[in-house]
């Protein structure tokens, strides 16, 4: 359906450069799902509709991946000279909204294309498995399951017995949050394209531009405010937006999370603007100053990564504090990646009750999070989840550091990071002004399973390299 609706963007505007060759290739795409997804079918349909937790991970695992595949073939037939891993590059950065990119010129590129870079991130934004859970009613107990194991969240987060009624309401959210956003956007002075497209990439947090020089290229103040402002609402937990709308106020005044966040935010924006304002660079005012260190801080907190400055050429500390806002990230069942405030919270308090039990032993205090106490399986997938992270992102440093002999140190974490926690940009060879064609064709693909590691939580997808998976227990 939307290589349909990229197809009739190119019809909108055959007249222009590429969209010919365009208009063929999302043809093309569309009867290749279509074929594809009607032989999955097919091959399923005699199945009954119980989803197990093994199958769940498998599912969503294989249904990312295949995805990201599918989501090639645009750029393959659209691109003239792209080559493979560029094309799975982009398409699995554009669908796990991590907004690094292979393409210069962006500008050059038929309109057709960009709306299927913009698409594709806030369709990723929501999740689709979590698109899937909302529009098949026939899914059952398999709703719980699917949610479960793509979500940061947990199915028990909704206060109702079903899942699938809870997801509609979260994506009622998302969907009011993109008819405000494109309002508001319009209303600072874009067109309808440059408005609609920063839209889809603002409230998913995903960072594709239309412009080479991302939002900066723009020129646009009010526009870089507007999308503050979104990036935030993006990157704040969606339980805490519906309690909000629906006026559960205490359940509001309990969100932890939301608002050590909030509060990381804000101090953080305060302490780049002071880091700023002490090194003497150059701003129009300080106005432009502190909207400029807003913007980058919010933009790499929510893992959104647009980009309005050379933060590369800003002082060492403000490189420090960034990179730790881009492994914290946003906060659960949010569009944002990163680590998620709430397990650095969940990690912290179990770290501190165990300080406390070196000298009082038996002092047992429950860990309560957004008002509520954690059981003791979350806490262990927490320490379990961070320490499987941790070992990913060295592993990680060591692979690029490998086969990129031409980057820099900085450039190696940064371009881990940027794709592991779906953040876009990082620094050095990577950083704001540069992006990832320079690499070679593995490291490409690498990070790109990087970015679909990070944006399902991890385990989806290394459960399918486990053997256990795949063997038939009676």
């Amino acid at each position: 359906m939307t290589f349909l609706l990229c197809a009739g963007i190119a019809v909108i505007h055959l007249a222009e450069p590429g969209e010919g060759a365009a208009l063929g290739a999302f043809f093309w795409s569309a009867l290749t799902t279509f074929v594809v997804g009607i032989t999955l079918y097919l091959l399923g349909r005699s199945a009954n509709n119980k989803v197990f937790r093994k199958e769940a991970l498998a599912l969503v695992g294989l249904s990312w991946i295949l995805a990201s595949i599918l989501g090639t073939i645009p750029f393959l037939l659209g691109i003239p000279g792209i080559s493979v891993a560029d094309a799975f590059f982009e398409s699995t950065s554009g669908l796990t909204t991590t907004g690094s990119s292979v393409l210069s010129d962006l500008e050059e590129l038929p309109f057709s294309l960009l709306f299927w870079r913009q698409i594709s991130q806030w369709m990723g934004g929501m999740g689709v498995i979590v698109f899937f859970v909302a529009i098949l009613g026939h899914l059952g107990v398999g709703a719980k399951m699917l949610f479960t194991n793509e979500s940061t969240s947990r199915a028990a987060d909704f206060d109702q017995g079903r899942v699938q009624t809870g997801v509609k309401r979260l994506f009622m959210i998302y969907l009011g949050l993109t008819v405000f956003c494109f309002l508001s956007l319009l209303a600072t002075g874009l067109g309808w394209f440059e408005a609609i497209a920063h839209t889809f990439t603002t409230v998913a947090t995903g960072g594709f531009s239309t412009r080479s020089g991302s939002v900066s290229d723009l020129a646009n103040p009010a526009a870089e405010w507007v999308m503050i402002g979104f990036m935030i609402l993006g990157s704040c937990s969606f339980f805490f937006l519906l309690s909000f709308v629906r006026q559960r106020w205490k359940e509001v005044k309990n969100f932890t999370e939301v608002k050590i966040y909030l509060l990381l935010l804000f101090f953080a924006t305060i302490a780049v603007f002071l880091s700023l304002s002490f090194a003497g660079l150059p701003f129009d005012s300080y106005g432009h100053q502190f909207r400029a260190a807003a913007f980058q801080v919010v933009s790499l907190a929510s893992t959104c990564g647009y980009v309005t400055e050379d933060y590369d050429a800003w002082p060492i500390f403000t490189h420090g504090l960034l990179l730790v806002l881009m492994l914290v990230g946003g906060c659960s069942g949010s569009t944002a990646g990163g680590l998620k405030v709430v397990r650095l919270l969940v990690g912290v308090k179990i770290a501190l009750n165990s300080l406390e039990k070196t000298y009082r032993s038996h002092v047992v205090r429950p860990v309560i999070v957004n008002g509520r106490p954690l059981d003791t399986n979350y806490r262990d997938d927490v320490l379990v989840y961070i320490v499987i992270l941790v070992l990913i992102l060295v592993f990680s440093i060591l692979v690029v550091s490998l086969a990129e002999n031409s980057l820099g140190l900085e450039g190696v974490i940064s371009a881990v990071i940027a794709t592991l926690f779906n953040i876009g940009p990082g620094f050095g060879e990577v950083g704001p002004t540069e992006n990832f064609s320079h690499l070679n064709g593995f490291t490409k693909v690498y990070l790109s399973i990087l970015m679909i590691i990070g944006r399902i939580e991890l385990f989806a997808i290394l459960v399918l390299f486990t053997p256990a998976l795949w063997k038939r227990f009676h």
